[in-house]
């Protein structure tokens, strides 16, 4: 029995409600647009995001027991080099691993979900990693700026410890263009709603839907419930009504909540659904992006063992904080040049061997701990800082990208140029020893003292323009999760 072993999503801490666009872009006048939107932070982008949603995926579980990493997303940040590779190194997965990256259509989430099967079903115990994150630029005061939202969402896939095995799909391949983007444009582009509604959504969907049916040999009624990702909830509520689905059957696309989330709305919608699904539950999962994808899982018993472990969809909705100044939205999404100062001008150069010589230590906080006394020390050093000890050579390596620490020192730099001023740094001491100076992200200065539990997570450190590269290190971020409490 194949299917997914275990999820997690992450969406970042910023909510910004429409209404706020409404008041700075009104000439456009959509309506009233209702709900929020999720924004990334100024050091977010879809690789972090991707990160944060597997590593909640991978809770309880081996690193050294998963053999790939496939990622979807239509807002890679590299073009030329593997985005998954990155997302791996930063879980401290082993290198002999397979990693491959799905984009140019909305199906890419599926493409990969799919993908992760296939492996499985061909290589018996090997466990894949398949994530769906979207960070998309859309034009100020385009229709996308109201609806879309940024988030990721990961399944692992297996074939011990099944919470939802994989009864079968259904794939349809179409041209149909309703969006589209070349390479040396900015933005993406769209062709007109109603055309995408009634010869896409309308036709598209329904076609493989009742594929799938018929392949399967079964019914509408036999599934409990039907997510389909399509981010028009008035084109989702007439595919509905065609194919005679019962309000129970319906799956929210989270529009209102936190936007259109691209390639892991899909993902999103199935997670939100696992959280409350009893064994024996059909659910159908239907993408849709030049063609349409349909697939049907059945949870099994094992669900009951990881529900209360897992990192889901409805956390998520809850951890959050307003964003209500339009400019700082532009500035966090790149969409507006300003002047950032001297101090914003000077970054360290980006050297490529550097980056692979200090490989471990920037992608998953490795330092290293003495073997003789047990003390853990970061960057790397051949001789113990423990002055009882000064053991030499005898040290072993040690992730620190785990582990809970405390703030001991801070400040709040308003000098600094900081695309979130002030700009929050300090000194870091883990509970199993260590410390680390280290940028703090997603509080306010108001919400941090000395000796606030921070976790770590994975950012963009800084841009280095001009040799084309993005530059990610860890930063410290107050605790979200229960956890033991640090001691003193």
């Amino acid at each position: 029995m194949i299917g997914i072993t275990s999820y997690g999503s992450y969406l970042p801490r910023y909510r910004m409600e429409r209404s706020v666009i409404l008041q700075q872009m009104g000439w456009f006048n959509p309506g009233s647009p209702k709900g929020e939107k999720a924004v990334v932070n100024c050091d977010e982008d879809s690789i972090t995001m991707a990160y944060a949603a597997a590593n909640n995926c991978l809770i309880g579980k081996n690193s050294d027991d998963i053999d790939g990493v496939y990622l979807a997303s239509l807002s890679f940040p590299f073009s030329v080099r593997q985005n998954s590779v990155v997302v791996a190194k930063a879980l401290n997965l082993r290198d002999n691993i397979r990693s491959s990256d799905y984009t140019s259509s909305l199906q890419c989430g599926t493409n990969a979900l799919l993908s992760a099967i296939e492996t499985v079903a061909a290589n018996n115990d090997s466990q894949i990693v398949t994530c769906a994150t979207d960070a998309r630029r859309a034009k100020p005061g385009s229709p996308q700026e109201y609806t879309w939202g940024d988030g990721a969402a990961a399944f692992c896939i297996g074939n011990k410890g099944v919470i939802a095995s994989f009864i079968g799909e259904y794939s349809l391949g179409c041209d149909f263009i309703d969006k589209k983007m070349i390479d040396t444009e900015e933005f993406e582009r769209s062709w007109e709603d109603r055309w995408t509604r009634d010869e896409g959504y309308m036709k598209i969907i329904p076609k493989a839907i009742k594929g799938l049916l018929d392949k399967l040999g079964t019914d509408i009624p036999s599934f409990a419930k039907v997510c389909i990702a399509c981010p028009n909830s008035s084109a989702l509520k007439a595919v509905g009504k065609l194919l005679r689905f019962t309000p129970n059957q319906e799956v929210d696309n989270l529009i209102t909540a936190v936007g259109d989330t691209g390639s892991a709305m899909s993902y999103l919608m199935l997670i939100s659904v696992l959280e409350n699904a009893h064994a024996g539950d059909k659910i159908m999962l239907v993408s849709f992006g030049y063609g349409a994808q349909a697939l049907a899982f059945e949870v099994t018993p094992e669900i009951d063992k990881v529900k209360s472990s897992l990192r889901g969809v409805s956390y998520m909705l809850n951890r959050k904080a307003p964003l209500k100044d339009y400019t700082r939205y532009l500035a966090y999404k790149n969409l507006i040049q300003f002047e950032m100062g001297i101090r914003g001008e000077t970054i360290p150069p980006s050297s490529m061997s550097l980056i692979w010589k200090q490989s471990k230590a920037m992608a998953a906080l490795e330092g290293v701990r003495c073997k003789v006394c047990g003390t853990p020390q970061f960057p790397k050093h051949t001789v113990c800082v423990n002055p009882e000890c000064n053991a030499t050579g005898q040290m072993e390596p040690y992730l620190f990208s785990d582990k809970i620490g405390k703030i001991v020192s801070f400040t709040a730099d308003s000098l600094a140029f900081s695309w979130d001023p002030p700009q929050l740094y300090g000194l870091v001491d883990f509970a199993e020893g260590g410390r680390i100076f280290l940028d703090i992200t997603d509080c306010a200065k108001e919400s941090i003292k000395v000796g606030t539990q921070v976790e770590m997570t994975f950012r963009r450190k800084y841009i280095d323009n001009t040799r084309g590269h993005y530059c990610y290190f860890w930063k410290a971020m107050p605790v979200l999760y229960k956890y033991t409490t640090v001691k003193e």
